[in-house]
């Protein structure tokens, strides 16, 4: 059974880089046909995806966040990162990683892989 674990800061200056990076056990990230998804939910709201690292390298990513995303991997870490420029409050939410069959995921239910979540607040 794959598990994933986010990792990284849990506080965030604005104007910073949140980087945050997914672990990945008991699956391949380059494993075809998987699709590796961060997603957040800030306070009060619901999911939204960010974007996504397919089994094949290729890389997709919300067209409201594309100017200030990036999502990389380490194949022999079978880990897969998300950085996330020039950080606002409104950048504050749960982040989570999850292995999805399709490109955009922003539902429970288009995943059946998550990891637990990690809280990233934005604040000076």
């Amino acid at each position: 059974q794959v598990q994933l674990q986010e990792s990284g800061p849990g506080l965030v200056k604005p104007s910073q880089t949140l980087s945050l990076t997914c672990t990945v056990s008991g699956g391949s990230i380059a494993q075809p046909y998987y699709h590796w998804t961060w997603i957040r939910q800030p306070p009060g709201k619901g999911l939204e995806w960010m974007g996504t690292m397919s089994w094949s390298g290729s890389t997709n990513y919300s067209p409201s966040l594309k100017s200030r995303t990036s999502i990389s991997r380490d194949t022999s870490k079978n880990q897969f990162t998300l950085q996330l420029s020039s950080v606002t409050p409104e950048d504050t939410a749960v982040y989570y990683c999850a292995r999805a069959r399709i490109v955009i995921c922003a539902t429970r239910s288009c995943a059946d892989s998550w990891g637990q979540g990690t809280q990233v607040t934005v604040s000076s």
